[in-house]
């Protein structure tokens, strides 16, 4: 089968410090001009329209979810592959393909359920409001660490974990986007490998503990259900497990993300806040515009596994695709006006920012629960938000940083002044 010729974009675009900062415009460009690009010769292959990527999605016999390699820079400073293979790891929930992937998701749903996450809401606005409340009274400060603390407790709560062990949940809750941030060397993407085996070790613990006695009650610990899954032989052990730390980077990292961008979207714009003040029903619009124009992963993968083609190109087994969902959101063919934060789209919730098609995030009901209660307690124990500026009144110390990372898109950094309502 004969490959065309293919642009290929270079490392210095897509790992570099400004792209980061701002992937928006290299998305365009490739949108607009390459929608299926090569990644120098990783034989990694963006993909960049939404219509490319909705049609790679529904195409599992082509293209398979299980991670097997990420992309990072090599030893020669170019865009090479990291083979996953060589640290073992697990296909579970959004790494695994049918029927492995319907197994772990109608095990997992239940607990994730709408209804029952909206039960969630009385204890999430009280973690919000305890992390808020020294902050505002400082007249603000860093963010960030908000917006990591509340999303580790609720992983915590919707797994069983106790709450006292919050300070190592933040760390790994945050560690697994570093395996695919694109600028970790091996040595790197070997001990986050190995932490990521403690974890699984730590989870593994209260994993027993709970197929001790494991409970089908409805509202019981994901823990849980993946014991009662086991002893069905539904499962694995080791798959439990695996679920487990899934759950910490997609429910930790992801929130995260989101929540941080939604704090800046905010403090840069006084006027939406104050809209959002006088009109809290909108914030469940504002958030999904949000996640579409900040999407929390600006992309995933997807591996090639046989011989097929993708928009006019040939791909064989060893390839992989790097779903741009960041691009996707962006497609003027799908959304009017692409990079504007509208809150009157007749169909808000018409993005990626979750994923897509079977493998649309399972815990979309917590992030977004876990995202308003965070907006509607700022805004209305606030009067004003905005970024804060150094004594000259300058922007010469940035008040906010991303990680560095190619594949999350969150901030590590979010300096913000707060007033507090009434003062």
């Amino acid at each position: 089968m004969g490959r065309a010729p293919l642009y290929s974009v270079t490392q210095d675009e897509i790992m570099s410090r400004a792209c980061i900062d701002d992937p928006y415009s290299l998305y365009a460009r490739l949108r607009n001009e390459h929608p299926i690009a090569r990644i120098g010769e990783s034989g990694v292959h963006a993909v960049a329209n939404w219509e490319l990527v909705d049609e790679a999605l529904g195409r599992e016999a082509d293209f398979s979810a299980n991670l097997t390699g990420v992309l990072f820079r090599g030893e020669d400073g170019d865009p090479s592959v990291f083979d996953l293979s060589a640290v073992g790891g697990s296909h579970v929930i959004a790494t695994a393909d049918d029927p492995d992937h319907a197994v772990h998701r109608k095990i997992s749903q239940p607990r994730l359920d709408a209804r029952r996450i909206a039960k969630m809401e009385p204890l999430l606005r009280a973690w919000t409001r305890e992390a808020l409340s020294p902050w505002i009274a400082q007249g603000g400060g860093d963010c960030v660490p908000i917006a990591e603390r509340v999303p580790a407790l609720a992983i915590a709560n919707l797994l069983g974990l106790p709450e006292t062990d919050v300070d190592r949940f933040r760390v790994w809750a945050m560690m697994g986007g570093d395996i695919l941030a694109g600028e970790a060397d091996a040595e790197r993407l070997g001990f986050l490998a190995r932490e990521t085996s403690a974890m699984a070790l730590y989870l593994g613990e209260h994993f027993d503990r709970a197929s001790e006695a494991p409970s089908d009650a409805p509202d019981a610990p994901l823990l849980h259900a993946l014991a009662l899954g086991v002893r069905a032989c539904k499962i694995e052990r080791q798959e439990a497990i695996g679920i487990a730390i899934v759950m910490f980077g997609a429910g930790g990292e992801s929130t995260a993300a989101l929540l941080g961008s939604a704090m800046r979207r905010l403090a840069e714009d006084p006027e939406l806040a104050e809209r959002l003040r006088s009109d809290a029903a909108l914030i469940p619009r504002f958030l999904e515009e949000v996640l579409r124009l900040d999407s929390p992963f600006n992309f995933h993968y997807r591996s090639v596994r046989q011989e097929c083609s993708l928009g006019g190109y040939d791909l064989v087994p060893g390839d992989r695709l790097m779903l741009l969902w960041a691009s996707a959101n962006r497609d003027a063919a799908q959304h009017k006006t692409p990079d504007a934060l509208l809150l009157d789209r007749k169909h808000p919730k018409k993005h990626m920012g979750f994923g897509r098609g079977m493998h649309f995030c399972i815990g979309a009901p917590l992030a977004r629960l876990e995202a308003r209660v965070l907006i509607e307690e700022t805004l209305a124990q606030t009067s004003l938000l905005q970024p804060r500026t150094n004594e000259a009144g300058d922007e010469t110390t940035p008040y906010l940083q991303y990680a560095n990372s190619i594949f999350i898109r969150r901030l590590d950094k979010l300096d913000l002044e707060v007033t507090r309502a009434g003062s």
